[in-house]
């Protein structure tokens, strides 16, 4: 059986040239005739439609992102083809990133490292705290692995109750109102979907407890941006650590930057040098799977949206 021959847009890289031919797949050059197409710049959303319009043979699409909202809202990811992202691929980092920003919060650290005095002893323990993570995928998985040693009574809020290990309970995003009240830190580590376009908002932040944290690894547009400063400065809520913003960039001067009790990260949860090893593994698993015919890894549902 002949090799399959995977593009590479919109230039070549050598990792993923090198990822395609470990998993078995012949490495060409955009443009070239291709049965797939590893796409590795996240933000040119009109340079993979014109590569995907131009190669109307080609059986599948990878995609170098989890989130994948913006090719979605672009009209681009239909059921012609098999479209695939890298949901799961990046969740350690962004786990881990997660527990950093609410044990770094909960610890009082984002007012100590610019401290130049004493200061008065602060700081509340993550140990057996309750816990509500929104999100059931990769993330939400990793993260409730690295929260088993501080034994908290963790809830999942999801689009199904299909139960997550690690998680005392799993509800749908209907119970989310009555999981935010009880929880220390509320983890945002959802898909980017119109159900979940301002999921936390003016009414959850109110009913969030007023030492609770809010964490967000998800999306910006997750978090109603404005009604967070509000909530910031009316001490509503005990803070939030943030590693995606909307908007974002975040632009200097932003009344988010100078709210009490929060503490933001530039999208560096998985940064590029993390992300390349992840991508490539990806890559070469599917390249491996697609000559095998075997079923993809992280496949995009183009109804969902993710």
């Amino acid at each position: 059986m002949t090799a399959p021959r995977i593009a590479i847009g919109p230039h070549f890289v050598d990792f993923a040239e090198a990822a395609v031919r470990d998993g078995g797949g012949i490495p060409v050059k955009l443009g070239d005739d291709a049965d797939a197409l590893v796409w590795i710049a996240a933000r040119d959303v009109e340079g993979l439609r014109a590569a995907v319009d131009g190669q109307p043979g080609l059986r599948w699409v990878q995609l170098p992102f989890a989130g994948v909202e913006n090719v979605v809202e672009a009209g681009i990811v239909g059921t012609d083809r098999v479209w695939t992202c890298a949901k799961g691929s990046y969740a350690r980092p962004v786990a881990e990133h997660a527990l950093m920003l609410a044990l770094a919060g909960l610890r009082v650290l984002h007012e100590r490292v610019r401290a130049h005095s004493w200061g008065s002893p602060e700081g509340t323990s993550l140990h057996g705290a309750k816990v509500a993570v929104l999100g059931g995928g990769g993330i939400a998985v990793e993260l409730l692995r690295l929260l088993e040693p501080f034994e908290v009574d963790a809830t999942v809020v999801r689009r199904r109750a299909d139960p997550v290990a690690g998680a005392r309970r799993t509800v749908t995003l209907r119970q989310l109102d009555e999981t935010l009240g009880d929880a220390l830190v509320v983890f945002v580590a959802l898909a980017l979907t119109p159900e979940t376009h301002h999921v936390i908002g003016r009414r959850e932040l109110s009913l969030m407890a007023d030492n609770a944290w809010l964490v967000n690894v998800g999306r910006g547009r997750h978090v109603d941006t404005d009604a967070l400063v509000e909530a910031l400065h009316a001490g509503e809520i005990g803070g939030a650590g943030l590693d995606v913003t909307d908007p974002a960039p975040l632009p200097d001067g932003h009344p988010l930057w100078g709210a009490p009790n929060c503490i933001i990260t530039p999208h560096t949860a998985d940064t590029w040098e993390m992300v390349v090893p992840l991508f490539a593994s990806r890559i070469r698993e599917n390249v491996a799977r697609f000559v095998a015919g075997d079923p993809l890894v992280g496949a995009v549902d183009p109804v969902a949206g993710y």
